[in-house]
């Protein structure tokens, strides 16, 4: 028992993606396709290497051991010639040889190391900031995938009354025909535009299938070809542009990394202090007339500034401020383009909104003027060529309403994403 719940929790995963889906919404198509994208994987890798990175500094805090061996010989030595009463002074071997262990332990870095550190967790923000950047761009891909789907939806609606409306008249003028009031080629005429909606329709099927195929890849998921896709709802449009887009965390990020430069510019400029201890043996010692093998130690305090960084710390901070006025005007660049955009955008959706009331309006006029053809084909007064001009032409009104509903949910959608509301 306790194997095949081990081996039902294994398959879980496999049988989840597997498992054709019945339904899909625009929401979740995003959040699949963006747990799905190959570039996603490279969070956990800027996690990882921004840890890594992190620790190894964090080694700079321990005491840092170096070991060092010596062996030397050199054509003089230091010799004593003052003549003293019973003393012999022997001179140091010409060959020396020595191992030293040195060990240092920082106590004072100016905030070197932590600023370092905190400059590794702003860059780790601004990398996860500019993956999501990347990601964002995802949505539009989806979309347009989307509400192309949807749009054959619709044309294969239209396809099937145009088919209905065909039906009738072949109908009624069949009845025609063998009345004798009537010519076969009506019919005929009829049946052929029957059979170009079939093709319509065929075409309609294998391009959906061709989008729902695509739309699969990027979710990861097996989609039916005859999958439900539920149109976005509660769209709302506010004219205030209030602009939410993953690009304004980005450079915000980037600020941060600027100014965590500028830290770190002041502590490298700092005087450093440590402790050391350094443990020798060789011949000689410390003592250099004993010309013996011997252990010694040397400890104590160091103190430590470079100056060589004040040459160059004015420019160094010059550099950061030309850096954060480059994403300064990044940022205003940005925001007047998305702006600009989002102007645009609402216009668009005017204009549509405009149309599809004439479209409306234009299809009730159609309808009516189709109805009296089919009355007039049911009594002679008109031939089929005349009835299936009404109906084309109906459909062709048809058309355009649904276009321009999908190009509108396209304009909402387009406009969401713009502001980062989506």
């Amino acid at each position: 028992m306790k194997r095949t719940l081990a081996l039902l929790i294994l398959l879980l995963p496999l049988l989840a993606k597997t498992q054709p889906m019945e339904k899909l919404t625009l929401a979740q198509a995003y959040e699949l396709a963006k747990q799905h994208y190959p570039a996603i994987r490279q969070r956990d890798l800027i996690g990882q290497s921004s840890g890594l990175t992190i620790r190894n500094l964090q080694s700079g805090y321990l005491p840092q051991v170096s070991l060092n061996g010596q062996a030397s010989y050199q054509s003089d030595v230091t010799t004593v010639n003052v003549p003293i009463p019973g003393v012999t002074i022997t001179p140091p071997s010409k060959d020396q040889y020595r191992i030293l262990m040195d060990i240092n332990q920082l106590i004072y870095d100016g905030g070197s190391i932590r600023s370092q550190q905190n400059l590794q967790k702003l860059n780790e923000e601004s990398e996860q900031q500019k993956l999501e950047v990347e990601l964002y761009k995802l949505k539009e891909r989806i979309s347009q995938l989307f509400l192309g789907v949807l749009y054959l939806d619709e044309q294969m609606i239209l396809v099937d009354l145009v088919k209905a409306d065909l039906g009738n008249g072949m109908r009624k003028t069949e009845a025609q025909v063998n009345n004798g009031v009537a010519l076969r080629s009506s019919l005929n005429l009829l049946k052929a535009e029957l059979l170009k909606a079939d093709q319509r329709a065929i075409e309609i099927s294998a391009s959906r299938k061709g989008l729902v195929d695509v739309l699969g890849l990027f979710t990861d998921k097996a989609l039916p070809a005859d999958i439900k896709l539920e149109q976005p709802a509660n769209l709302s449009i506010a004219p205030k542009e209030d602009i939410q887009r993953p690009e304004l965390n980005w450079y915000r990020a980037q600020d941060k990394l600027l100014e965590g430069q500028n830290r770190l510019i002041k502590a490298k400029n700092s005087p450093r202090a440590g402790l050391f201890v350094q443990s020798g043996y060789g011949r000689p010692g410390l003592n250099m007339f004993k010309n013996d093998f011997s252990f010694y130690y040397t400890a104590g305090l160091r103190l430590s500034w470079n100056f060589g960084g004040l040459y160059t710390k004015n420019r160094d901070k010059a550099l950061v401020e030309i850096g954060r006025r480059s994403v300064s005007i990044q940022k205003e660049t940005f925001l007047l383009n998305t702006r600009t955009v989002l102007r645009q955008q609402l216009a668009e959706l005017d204009k549509l909104e405009q149309l599809m009331v004439k479209d409306r309006e234009i299809i009730d006029l159609r309808i009516k003027v189709k109805e009296a053809a089919k009355a007039q084909l049911e009594n002679g007064v008109i031939n089929a060529n005349d009835y299936l001009r009404e109906v084309n032409a109906e459909d062709q009104a048809r058309q355009s309403l649904v276009t321009h509903q999908i190009l509108y949910l396209q304009a909402q959608v387009n406009y969401q994403t713009t502001t980062g509301k989506q």
